[in-house]
């Protein structure tokens, strides 16, 4: 891969002319985090596992007028586009034709940590915050956790709830959905 020789930052619109042109491939496993292209870690087993749970249990529970987006962009601003593990998306209108999903698309989004944890932690979720995303999740594969972020603010988020196995969760913006943390974690 050439990408350590590309200088940033890039635009969100340079960002994807460079896929257009070739310099990035659909396969390459890049994301952009304040315009710099970041290599992303390899998925695991446990990281695909817990990916493919929380993806079947989402799927099920949303209803027709939501949907679960599995490791897609979600652009944040005109620096940041990252590709969250997951992103509960509601779109007005509904998903038909060409985009990628903004803030405001966004009910719930969710990163899953192995050896991410420091990254997904200190500079994705926060910045998932300061975009306006009313919650995210952190699901530490490692501490056997999940942390539910809310409260977003111009600094983060104002609180970070920090939960083990046997608690169950409950998406602020998807009222009818509940899920027990032993069902994400496995």
């Amino acid at each position: 891969m050439v990408l350590p020789l590309l200088k940033g930052p890039f635009t969100v619109d340079t960002y994807h002319r460079l896929a257009e042109l070739g310099v990035l491939d659909e396969d390459d496993r890049v994301e952009r985090l304040d315009g710099q292209i970041v290599e992303m870690t390899p998925i695991g087993g446990a990281h695909a596992a817990c990916v493919f749970r929380l993806n079947a249990l989402l799927a099920t529970r949303t209803g027709s007028d939501a949907g679960v987006s599995v490791q897609n962009p979600v652009v944040l601003a005109e620096r940041w586009e990252p590709q969250p593990d997951l992103a509960v998306v509601r779109r007005a209108g509904g998903f038909s034709g060409a985009w990628l999903p903004g803030p405001r698309d966004v009910l719930l989004v969710i990163e899953v940590a192995d050896s991410s944890l420091e990254r997904d932690r200190d500079i994705k979720i926060p910045h998932y915050g300061s975009a306006g995303i009313p919650e995210a999740w952190l699901v530490d594969l490692v501490g056997d956790a999940i942390t539910m972020y809310r409260g977003p603010s111009a600094r983060g988020y104002g609180e970070g709830i920090t939960v083990k196995r046997g608690a169950m969760l409950r998406p602020l913006l998807l009222p009818d959905v509940t899920i027990a943390a032993d069902d994400i974690l496995g």
